[in-house]
Parts: C-alpha cells; structure tokens; sequence
C-alpha cells in the first residue's frame, strides 16, 4: 500500500475510519495501564483523532505522526488552535500547548524522535496496513521505543477474504507473533461487534470482533 493512497483519501475525504466520539475502550482501560498518568503518549497514523485531545485532558502530552497535511491542520483547525510549524529534517512539525504531530512517514521516526514516550495508542494504525507491512511495522515500532513503553492496541477480527481492508483483520496469534518477540502481549478483551458495524455486514462480512492487547516493550 502506496503513501498515495491515504493522502488521496484525506484529498477526497474518504475517511470514514474517523470516529467522531471518543474510542470507547481508550475510555475503559486507560486509567488502568501503570504508565498512562502522565508523560507522552505516542500515536502513530493519528489523523485528526479526536482521542488525543481525550489524552491531552488525561494530563498527557500528544506526539502523532500523521502522512496527510490535510488530517493535521483539519485536527489543530477543528480545535481552535493555531500551531507553531517547525521544519526540520524529515518532518514538518506542528506544535501547540501538549500536542506536537509530526507531518511525515512513520518509518522515518528514529529512537530519539521517542525519547519521551511512555505509551503507545493504536486504534487505527496497524489494522491500516495490510500484512505484507505489518511485520516492517512493528519491528520499526519497537525498534525505537524505549524500554518498558507500553502500547494499548486495538484490532479488528474478521474473514478477511469476505472483505479488502483497510481496516484489515489482525488476529490474536498475529499480534503475539508481530510482538512477542520484544513484548509481553496481553489480551485485555475480545469482544463481538459486528452488530455495531452494519457498514461492514453490508459488504458481506458475516463475523468481526475488536481484540484490546496491552503490549509492554521489554
């Protein structure tokens, strides 16, 4: 999957992986992950989420990195704030009081880009990719977060020949098999939600479940 093909989508704003309401397992487990009171979270793809101005309100500083200008002046615009932008090496960065999103590719982070981060939260960035990236994905991801980073991870669960991603389906021996090599994996829930999700039964999907893991980097 090509760069172009999600800026193309911001263009057309074909983006209806954007939740307009708070995600609500961010809501249910983020209290309970040890390092979440505080520091830096980092999310990665985080288009204009409305979850980090959540993250923002938990007392935590928001690093995102995002391909599409579009996504992160329509995210500081859509919050009535005006950004400082600074340039500098492969990102241009957008910085306002707690949020810093760096415009740019994701696999041009380095470590210390995460110096600062104490939590990872992805709800849209790995089901995004489809699997031949996924593999590339996380081993950049834990190749440059600090030791004892945790990452609360979302994914969806579904026949995936019944529909083409994104979002893709990542099960939970996927993900055990993209971290558990660098991270303890945890299953927070496995819940069925294909009830909640008439847009995707209407392209023929007959089962989906959203998986929550909390993965910790050792």
């Amino acid at each position: 999957m090509k760069k172009e093909f999600w800026l193309e989508r911001w263009e057309r704003a074909e983006i209806g992986f954007h939740q307009n309401e708070i995600n609500p397992y961010l809501r249910r487990f983020w209290q309970d992950m040890p390092r979440a009171h505080g520091g830096e979270v980092f999310v990665p793809l985080c288009g204009k989420s409305l979850d980090m101005v959540w993250l923002r309100q938990q007392g935590c500083a928001v690093l995102g990195v995002e391909l599409s200008e579009i996504a992160v002046r329509d995210f500081f615009s859509e919050q009535g704030m005006s950004p400082e932008r600074v340039s500098g090496g492969k990102f241009d960065n957008y910085i306002a009081p707690g949020f810093c999103l760096a415009c740019g590719d994701f696999f041009d982070l380095r470590k210390q880009d995460m110096a600062q981060v104490s939590m990872v939260y992805d709800r849209a960035s790995l089901v995004a990719l489809p699997p031949e990236m996924r593999e590339s994905y996380a081993r950049h991801l834990t190749e440059i977060l600090p030791t004892g980073t945790q990452i609360l991870l979302v994914t969806f669960d579904y026949p995936q020949a019944q529909m083409d991603g994104p979002p893709f389906a990542v099960s939970v021996d996927e993900v055990e098999a993209l971290y558990g090599k660098y991270a303890e994996v945890r299953l927070l829930v496995q819940e069925d939600v294909l009830a909640q999700n008439p847009r995707f039964q209407q392209r023929g999907v007959s089962r989906m479940q959203e998986n929550v893991f909390l993965v910790t980097m050792r």
